[in-house]
């Protein structure tokens, strides 16, 4: 089956993955909302320990390092006062890293986030992991393209769920991840299918 030519290709946009001592890691909704209960997603897990690497590698490549939850309010799978909302502990932040709080799926939508980027001197390049991949980190990285930064996306470091269909057929989380990762690197930016793919 022969492939469209994406938007990027189109416009012209460079496809070239950001080195990480260039770049800000933003760290999206790593939350223990999505490792139990009503919001668990099959690959959590899997995701979480490459977000841990990606984190890791980040640090040691003097990145800039983001933290973003989302507060849903008090007794809500995304209750960030309680342990359900609290960031799983293998990515943590570490004392200096800002944690960001939202309550959109665009991590810019009504928060301190761009101006945070600017108090850390980020420049162009973000590279964005985090849960679920067809919701917050879609649309984080549409936001980051409207502002004017470059998005990255970690493909191996994002999850998300299984939902139905328009028609009511079960589309399996591999598929809305592939299709959300697809959307992404449409338009909005490259995407990183290891995080070993990342020069640093």
């Amino acid at each position: 089956m022969s492939v469209s030519t994406t938007l990027r290709d189109v416009i012209g946009l460079d496809g070239t993955l950001p080195a990480l001592p260039d770049a800000t890691l933003i760290m999206i909704d790593f939350q223990n909302t999505y490792r139990t209960g009503v919001m668990a997603l099959p690959e959590a897990d899997r995701a979480l320990d490459a977000a841990a690497r990606l984190l890791e590698r980040a640090r040691a490549a003097g990145a800039r390092v983001v933290h973003v939850i989302n507060d849903g309010g008090e007794g809500s799978p995304y209750d960030i006062r309680a342990e359900i909302g609290q960031i799983d502990p293998r990515v943590a932040p570490r004392d200096g890293e800002p944690v960001v709080v939202k309550t959109f799926p665009d991590s810019f939508q009504g928060t301190d986030l761009a101006d945070v980027l600017r108090g850390l001197g980020a420049g162009p390049d973000l590279v964005l992991a985090g849960f679920m991949t067809h919701m917050c980190v879609q649309f984080t990285a549409q936001g980051a393209f409207t502002h004017g930064y470059r998005p990255t996306v970690v493909a191996e470091a994002c999850a998300t769920r299984p939902l139905a269909g328009p028609d009511g057929t079960p589309v399996p989380a591999s598929a809305l991840h592939e299709a959300a990762l697809t959307t992404i690197g449409d338009l909005f930016g490259p995407i990183a299918a290891q995080v070993t793919d990342l020069p640093s």
